[in-house]
């Protein structure tokens, strides 16, 4: 617990970082996965078509939780899409 405080204080901790990439073939290979549209995709994950268009042809890369987001989507999609349809 102390360690976790003293993470969200900027405090340097002994704890590891883990680095999520996603790669733009990765995150077609994902909405694929769902059978989506990009569309519908962008709609059912909260950004716009042209964020994900834009993702998808490697001309920006997703930060923040949508990287975490879209690596789970990747690797777990029917899990992702039942956590939604129970929200």
């Amino acid at each position: 617990m102390a360690e976790a405080l003293a993470h969200t204080q900027g405090k340097r901790t002994g704890g590891r970082t883990h680095k999520v990439t996603v790669k733009p073939d990765e995150i077609q290979n994902a909405r694929k996965q769902l059978g989506l549209s990009q569309d519908q995709f962008a709609n059912a994950f909260g950004v716009s078509a042209s964020t994900l268009r834009k993702w998808e042809q490697g001309q920006r890369a997703p930060t923040g939780a949508a990287k975490t987001l879209l690596k789970i989507i990747e690797r777990e999609p029917k899990a992702v899409v039942r956590a939604l349809r129970a929200a």
